[in-house]
């Protein structure tokens, strides 16, 4: 998966391109799907900002080998971002988790 397919996967899930965050919290690393999102005209990153952006997260993605759990998560949802509250999907890095949590 490439930036661009996320900015599609997140799209065509909610009409928007959230913005996307990778995150540690208590010994843990979520993806979080923020509230924010490109089309907004108080979004802090223009498009090509945004594209380097998701770019990154998928790299990590695919270093992680999450890929696949985060674009079924998205599909699968129910839950939407919202202001104030991120829809935050669990990697399980299972014996490589030490590795990402320095």
């Amino acid at each position: 998966m490439t930036g661009r397919e996320l900015q599609q996967l997140l799209f065509d899930k909610w009409g928007c391109s959230y913005d996307v965050q990778l995150r540690r919290t208590r010994g843990k690393i979520f993806v979080q799907v923020m509230w924010k999102y490109l089309e907004q005209a108080s979004f802090p990153l223009t498009e090509a900002e945004y594209q380097e952006h998701l770019d990154t997260v998928t790299s990590y993605l695919h270093a992680m080998g999450s890929v696949e759990k985060v674009q079924n998560f998205i599909q699968d949802t129910k839950e939407r971002p919202r202001l104030g509250k991120a829809v935050s999907i669990p990697l399980d890095l299972g014996d490589r988790a030490s590795e990402w949590l320095v």
